[in-house]
């Protein structure tokens, strides 16, 4: 009982504490699941993410439930998601009630003006991460690069650079670099 207390509170943290969404969250979600509870590896909770990312639904609660159903099995991702979603309830419900009286005040305007900056640059923060920890050789690289182009220039689903790239990933360390590494390995 007390482990599944113990992942409604941290993600009840984690979504009590971050604002920005998905992309914003994954530092903080790196801080309290793999730094500090070890629930899970950094390539675990990448990799969560990603999925969370290409499945249905907010990339938040996706990562939430699927760690929560990997320390405690389908209870413990309810228990995660209720989590992670209930701060977010309870402050929406908060500022429903009271924005409507102060949405006009020009304190309020610029308040959320300057709100939406911060969100760019832990954006931006989660991105730099992410890419440093998922872009580790010229291969991974190049995929990084044309998925960053495509998704400027085109306007395709999400989903379509995620299954793309897996197959590329698989397409580029079974038939490309595997050649080259068995070749270094008979020298």
């Amino acid at each position: 009982m007390s482990e599944l207390l113990n992942l409604f509170t941290s993600f009840a943290k984690i979504g009590a504490l971050t604002f920005g969404g998905g992309p914003a969250m994954l530092p903080m979600l790196e801080r309290e699941l793999v730094q500090k509870r070890s629930w899970v590896s950094e390539e675990e909770i990448l990799d969560y993410f990603a999925i969370g990312q290409c499945t249905p639904g907010i990339i938040a609660v996706n990562t939430a439930t699927l760690v929560g159903q990997k320390r405690k099995g389908i209870i413990g991702g309810i228990v995660a998601t209720l989590g992670i979603v209930f701060p977010s309830i309870v402050i929406i419900d908060i500022i429903a009630a009271l924005l409507s009286n102060f949405a006009s005040i020009a304190a309020v305007q610029n308040a959320f003006a300057g709100i939406r900056v911060c969100v760019c640059a832990l954006v931006l923060n989660a991105l730099f991460k992410l890419a440093k920890k998922s872009v580790k050789d010229v291969w991974t690289a190049v995929i990084f690069a044309a998925t960053a182009v495509c998704t400027v220039v085109f306007d395709i689903s999400p989903i379509v650079y995620v299954l793309v790239s897996a197959v590329l990933g698989i397409l580029i360390k079974n038939f490309l670099a595997k050649p080259k590494a068995e070749k270094e390995g008979k020298k």
